[in-house]
Order: structure tokens, then sequence, then C-alpha cells
């Protein structure tokens, strides 16, 4: 039983908001999707939820224990289809069907062979009304990452790159090129993520800690993975230091017996990853080993040298570019004009509308 959508343009208004709290875990639910959800009567909002840290309980069950009146008769706006098969939880189609929900409207479907479509005929069997396409382009564009972890092996791949307006990607004179306004927004775009993946490189030249400095946030700081193929990193980095508490994982391909004992006293896990005629990594098999770690969105952040490698073997998904307002002429190096100009070519560009000041946030969907 399906409602026309088109009599009824608010319900768009509600999907935001659902989307707006699947926003609040994303990257953060281990390999389930990062679901919203909002149950409304009266045309109000009456309860509403996401899915939990680690993936349970769903956003459905959530939003249903969150709501303050009586839902019998309301209606219920999720982004993805709802779950119709029993796993370590029941399914949430039971619940909506308990509760008696009178109209349920999600977005997608579930690319899970276990939901896909199933839900339709489980509410039409209890006359409970679906509508499906609301915000569909939007909420697609979000569940990219899910999507693709139930058709590929890989995890999805964000490489965030640091451009001077110039197109410079080192500052001579500075470790920064782009202001403290960017630099705050790659913190919440770390929380998006499981994994930041980085170099020793990296780590020697900039020292940096990879977690999500901001208020409210800092325990949402993803694990990291370094790509170490002689287990150079130093052992008084920042990065190190705080490996008792944010899961530090060194991939590497020489044996050092006791660079190897000194880091698992640190808390540090260790891995050995193939590499190539010129001693780089297969980066095919460091993501699927990242994936069977249990990363599903992983960011690179590192120099151009380890994203040129992704982009050149199309591994990357999205590239995510902060343009500075300011030239760093003589006092740049590495420009990658050219470079990047290849890789971008005829991919969908969006400019991200956020204030950062005078730098610019822009996204290419790569894959």
């Amino acid at each position: 039983m399906f409602i026309n959508q088109n009599k009824y343009l608010d319900h768009s208004f509600f999907m935001k908001l659902a989307l707006a709290q699947a926003n609040k875990n994303l990257g953060n639910t281990s390999e389930n999707p990062s679901v919203g959800c909002v149950i409304t009567k009266n045309n109000s909002m009456i309860g509403a939820g996401c899915t939990g840290r680690s993936g349970r309980p769903h956003a459905e069950i959530n939003a249903i224990k969150n709501s303050k009146n009586e839902i019998e008769g309301s209606n219920l706006y999720v982004t993805l289809e709802p779950c119709s098969h029993y796993g370590k939880t029941p399914p949430c189609t039971k619940s909506i069907i308990k509760r008696k929900i009178k109209k349920v409207f999600f977005s997608i479907n579930d690319p899970d062979v276990r939901s896909y479509n199933k839900s339709f005929k489980l509410f039409s069997l209890h006359k409970v009304k679906i509508n499906k396409g609301v915000l569909k382009k939007q909420i697609y564009s979000f569940y990219r990452s899910y999507i693709k972890s139930k058709s590929n092996l890989l995890p999805f791949v964000t490489c965030k790159l640091a451009v001077s307006k110039d197109n410079f990607t080192v500052n001579k004179k500075s470790k920064w090129i782009t202001n403290m306004f960017s630099r705050a927004r790659v913190h919440l775009m770390r929380s998006n993520h499981d994994c930041i993946l980085t170099t020793s490189e990296t780590i020697i030249a900039d020292n940096p800690r990879l977690t999500c400095r901001i208020n409210g946030l800092l325990e949402t700081s993803p694990s990291r993975i370094i790509l170490d193929t002689n287990l150079k990193v130093p052992l008084n980095s920042k990065i190190i230091h705080d490996a008792k508490t944010y899961q530090t994982i060194i991939f590497y391909n020489n044996f050092n017996k006791k660079k190897i004992s000194k880091l698992k006293k640190l808390n540090i896990k260790t891995y050995k990853i193939n590499v190539d005629q010129e001693n780089k990594f297969n980066l095919n098999e460091v993501l699927l080993k990242a994936k069977k770690l249990g990363f599903f969105r992983i960011f690179v952040e590192s120099g151009m040298k380890l994203i040129t490698n992704f982009l050149n073997q199309n591994l990357v998904d999205d590239l995510i570019m902060f343009i500075s307002k300011n030239k760093l002429g003589n006092n740049g190096k590495k420009n990658t004009k050219n470079n990047l100009k290849y890789f971008t070519k005829n991919k969908k560009k969006t400019l991200e509308k956020v204030n950062l000041f005078g730098d610019q946030l822009i996204k290419y969907e790569i894959k």
C-alpha cells in the first residue's frame, strides 16, 4: 500500500531530520549502516533516534524508545528500508508492526540481501502504508560507503588533501597550509570514519595526533593505521603516545624483532604486508587487511605521494580538497595542479556550503 508522495511535499522536511540523526554516528556503527529515524504525529515530531554505537540498537528501536507520546497511528520516517531479518536483534519491521505505526516513509532499499525489498510484503500484510523515495538522491549519496560494503571486498576510501591557492601541498615555512577553521573541519571528518590511514613519513614530518579534538567528539576518534615499511616511526611521537587510548596499528614489511617488541608493550598491533619491486606496499592488500580488521570507512591523511598511489590504482572513492585563500609562491613545494587535474577531470564536483572564512572545501566523487 503506497502513498502518493506528490501530495505530501512536507515529507522531505521530516526525512531531512532523519538524515541529521543518521549523521550523528556515521563511521561509528561497525559493519552496520548509520540510520536515522523520526516519528511524527499530527505533523509534529514525537520521537527520534539513530543507530547506536557499534551498530545496535537500530535507529527505529531507539526512536520508538525515545518517543514521549503514544505512537499508535503515527508516521515513521527512516533513511533506509527497515530490516526484516533476524540477526543479533529482532527485525525492526516487527517492532513497527507491533506498535501499530500507520505509515512508514523510507528513502532507499537496504542493499543487504536479507532485507532488500522485503519490508513491502510484511507491511502490506499488516496494513501499514509505505512510501519509498523521499530525498532519494541525497540519501543514496550518504550511503555510498555502505552500499559499496555490500558489493565490494574493499572499504570506502576518502583521501584528504590541503592545497594553497596556487596548488602547492607543502609550506616551506609552516606546518599548515589552510586556516584553523579548515583544520577543525578535518577533525569533524575524522569522526565520520572508523580508521585513519597515514604513513611513517607523515608521522616523522608532522608528528600529528590524528584525533578528533572537538568538544563532544573526542570519543569518536577513529583507529589509526600507519604504513611503515621499515618500522621507522619514532617511539616518542604523539600518535604512539596516545596508543593506549586510541587503537593504533602498524603495517610493516621488514621484520625488526626488537622494535616490534617495544611497540607491543605500547599497545600497538603490527601486521606484515607485502611490498612490490619498488618496495611500496600493495595498497589493495592494505585495504583488504583493514577491512578484515573491521574498518569500512578509511580516511587517508598523508602526503601527496601516497594519495597519488591510491589514485593511480583506482582505490579512491572520494577526494576531499581544502583550498587555502592564500598563495604560497616561493614558499610552496610540490605543485599538484596538473596531477590533480588528470584525476578529477569529468568527476562529480561539489563545493561544500560551509564557511571556512576564505578557504574552500571541494569534494570529488572519484568512483
